[in-house]
């Protein structure tokens, strides 16, 4: 489609090179600074792309606020509204149409759309913008669309856009050429304002705000971490002397659309505007006649709170590519002004640490259990701990299976669109009204605690929440907290179709009987002997405040713990009912036969049991162990004490060496992978069976774990072993002499001199590929020389070495001539 002259940008003339690489490689990375007009002009230029054909440009913009102003500017420029040619799709709001042929999302929606579609029919190109902010959304969302070209269609083009980012090392990623656009910008003068003694943060900026508005022209832009900041911001400026000429405006996700507008449009009346932004303002949207900008340095970011169990926003200090981003914002139009405020002797991390590294990965695990193929590539892989942990909580939640298959009820999860925990909750009540519960206690959990006083009464909490809406609120309890979360809960309800309207009671251990699903590894029963100690059902034990409002409970759930070097502090609980376990979640209960291994007495204890998950619930002795269990229990021990705890012996570990060693030179051949890591993970499968019928681990012989050992290597296999990493080799004197493995290095041959003579070059093995390193022995067994060139040595080094050793051993042959000589073990006859 030809389309209308549009403004002029410096991302322009890379326009043409940009287009050409597309047509020849699927695969882009675009740098450009902030201010070229990447976001806006390279979906539009796009739309001109001989291969788009009638299909569509999918793309992904980290910020709900960004999404919808590049929407609106891109549909600007072509004399439309959003909707038509560009539209946009982002949460609980869409703006498409048939005719939209530029579609600009956000990171979740792209994710869902990937995932209903894998084909992405209709879809030419997809564009990540602002890729260096590094959301978890945005790494899994590119990882899926690399699977889908790789796999399903070559034909789709995937163009990665950043204004900080080490674009060589994504370009090598990608295997994608990488195209860099100069941009615009005027100088920027950076100073660090200092702060007094003792001051916060709110009088330093209203001092930095009245000096910025006293010195330099155009708007201000004030970059602070959150919402609530900047409401105290807000209050503080009002009060004093320096909103008297100026606007001042809000703008975070949060802020409906009509003052997002204002806040990214100038004043209708021409008045000076000072803009409290988010770092929503830090690209992708522009802010007209901003030529100060003054910055807190900080922003809120998704960590994970291992008390919690879920990614929380912290306020984090910003990095160094970021700090310099927002001052870049002061020269967009003209020359200006950036003003800091913290030291200057401060250190800034020079890239931002992307979230896949430092958040939980339940959501991204139960995403990529849903796509089915676990080897996605990353630009950062996920953290393995991080990742078994999370697999490890799906499975508990029922989410996937033993064999990490997503299940029908993973899949309902998924649709859910929230934290696995939470979304379990939600979908587990039944009756409306417990739905109903399931929802304040969701919106509860998300957010900060709405009351002042130190408790780990879940309760106490949600009866400060139906207090507020019967209009009451204790003097312990923050009224704006409760009602965001109040407005939280509504949504939650019309998300859910719940119709029932929030209950005004509840006892309290149907608030516990509801989270016991979101936090199924947190469910806790009294120790038996000391109150204030629960076991968790993943085996840990916990204590809760000498004060506690669940002391005296005999079964609580944590959804809140403070992880400790003993037992962990329950910082959040409610009380749980044991007949509503049973019925919840019977799967979990068990009762049967159990064989352990007892470390102290190096022995296996069997005992009848009744648990539930890993909480012992009655245990009492059960007799002579059953054969497989004391099989399953003495192959688990040797999982715990390791592979030492074996009887090897020194053939048994050339032999372990020999298999490694050929495996390494010769893939070929498909030998087994028997490193200790691997052996140990798969010891079910070749040193159980070893243990049939034993109950100690010394009954267990050396040829009975040599068997073991072999189960994995088929007969033809076997034969290969010998004949291409042989145990021994005959040399010239007539004599088999043993070779020494290590993986990792070259095989040894240990030999007297005398026995290799007439052998002229160095013997080799696994068909030729390895040379051996022989060490060569004096008569005495003494090292004389290493070499793997047996040639080099008796051209070079024998002359020297049969002088020195010729004197020292007379009754042993040095011959002038070792080529021809005869081998031999043995010294000269007597009188020779």
């Amino acid at each position: 489609m030809k389309l209308p002259s549009r403004p002029d940008f410096p991302i322009a003339e890379l326009l043409p090179a940009l287009l050409e690489s597309l047509a020849v490689s699927p695969r882009l990375v675009l740098e450009a600074p902030p201010g070229a007009g990447k976001t806006t002009q390279v979906p539009l230029a796009l739309l001109d792309a001989p291969w788009r054909g009638d299909g569509r440009i999918l793309m992904l913009e980290p910020r709900r606020v960004a999404a919808r102003a590049a929407a609106g500017y891109m549909a600007k420029q072509l004399g439309e509204q959003p909707g038509d040619t560009v539209g946009y799709r982002i949460r609980f709001e869409a703006k498409v149409s048939a005719r939209t042929r530029v579609e600009v999302v956000t990171e979740g929606i792209l994710t869902r759309m990937i995932q209903d579609d894998p084909t992405l029919e209709g879809v030419a190109a997809i564009v990540f913008d602002e890729f260096h902010e590094r959301h978890l959304a945005g790494d899994l969302g590119l990882a899926l669309a690399l699977d889908v070209q790789a796999q399903l269609r070559e034909d789709l083009r995937i163009v990665v856009m950043s204004a900080t980012l080490d674009g060589e090392k994504l370009a090598r990623f990608l295997d994608a050429p990488r195209l860099t656009s100069a941009g615009r910008s005027f100088p920027v003068t950076t100073a660090h304002f200092p702060a007094r003694r003792d001051e916060p943060l709110n009088a330093q900026l209203r001092r930095c705000v009245e000096e910025a508005l006293a010195k330099h022209p155009g708007d201000l832009l004030v970059f602070l971490p959150g919402q609530r900041e900047i409401a105290d911001a807000l209050s503080s400026l009002q009060a004093g002397a320096a909103a008297v000429d100026a606007v001042l405006l809000p703008l975070h996700g949060e802020l409906p659309v009509e003052a997002q507008s204002a806040a990214l449009a100038p004043d209708p009346q021409g008045r000076r505007r000072i803009v409290l932004a988010t770092n929503v303002a830090e690209s992708s949207v522009t802010l007209p006649g901003v030529r100060v900008v003054i910055d807190a340095g900080l922003a809120r970011e998704p960590r994970y709170d291992p008390n919690s169990g879920f990614a929380r926003l912290d306020t984090v200090t910003i990095s160094q590519a970021s700090a310099d981003q927002r001052a870049g914002r002061a020269g967009r139009v003209a020359e200006g002004w950036a003003y800091r405020l913290w030291p200057q002797s401060q250190r800034l991390e020079p890239m931002r640490t992307p979230e896949i590294a430092q958040v939980e990965l339940a959501g991204l695990a139960l995403e990529i259990a849903a796509w089915g193929d676990s080897t996605l590539r990353f630009v950062d892989a996920p953290p393995s701990g991080a990742l078994a942990a999370a697999k490890e909580l799906l499975q508990r939640l029922g989410a996937v299976g033993e064999d990490q298959r997503i299940t029908a009820f993973g899949r309902e999860l998924l649709a859910l669109g929230t934290h696995p925990r939470l979304a379990a909750m939600l979908k587990a009540p039944r009756a409306p009204s417990e739905r109903a519960l399931a929802c304040d206690l969701a919106a509860l959990i998300e957010a900060r605690d709405p009351i002042r006083e130190r408790s780990d009464g879940l309760a106490m909490r949600w009866q400060a929440l139906a207090a507020s809406r019967r209009g009451r609120v204790e003097g312990n309890a923050n009224r704006g907290a409760l009602a965001a979360i109040d407005a939280a809960a509504k949504q939650w309800r019309r998300r859910l179709r719940c119709d029932a309207p929030p209950p005004t009671d509840a006892p309290a251990h149907l608030l516990g009987d509801l989270l016991a699903h979101a936090f199924p590894d947190r469910i806790a029963r009294q120790h038996p002997a000391e109150p204030r100690r629960y076991l968790l059902a993943n085996g840990r034990m916990a204590r809760i405040f000498d004060d506690s409002a669940v002391f005296g409970e005999p079964w609580i759930v944590a959804s809140e713990l403070r992880f400790e070097a003993k037992d962990s502090l329950v910082l959040r609980a409610a009380p749980v009912d044991e007949a509503r376990l049973l019925r919840d979640f019977p799967q979990r209960f068990f009762e049967g036969d159990v064989v352990r291994w007892d470390g102290a007495a190096r022995a296996l204890v069997a005992r009848r049991e009744r648990r539930f998950d890993r909480i012992t619930l009655e245990s009492r002795p059960a007799g002579r162990p059953d054969p497989a269990l004391a099989a399953q229990a003495l192959t688990d021990a040797v999982g715990e004490l390791g592979l030492e705890a074996l009887p090897w012996t020194e053939g048994l570990r050339q032999w372990l060496e020999r298999v490694r060693c050929l495996r390494g030179w010769m893939p070929e051949l498909g030998l087994p992978d028997l490193s200790d890591e691997n052996l140990l993970a798969t010891r079910g499968l070749w040193l159980k069976p070893a243990f049939a019928g034993k109950t100690r681990l010394d009954a267990l012989g050396e040829d009975e774990l040599g068997e073991a050992l072999r189960s994995g290597l088929d007969w033809p296999l076997r034969q290969k072993l010998d004949v291409l990493a042989p145990r021994r080799i005959t040399v010239p004197s007539g004599m088999e002499r043993g070779i020494e493995y290590a993986q990792g290095r070259a095989p040894v041959l240990a030999v007297k001199l005398q026995e290799l003579f007439g052998l002229a070059d160095t013997p080799r093995i696994a068909d030729g590929r390895v040379p051996l390193t022989l060490h060569l022995l004096s008569p005495g067994g003494k090292p004389l020389q290493v070499t793997q060139d047996l040639r080099s040595f008796w051209a070079n080094t024998y002359p020297e070495v049969k002088k020195e050793m010729k004197g020292r051993y007379p009754r042993h042959p040095w011959p002038d001539d070792p080529w021809t000589a005869t081998a031999t073990h043995r010294a000269k006859p007597r009188g020779t």
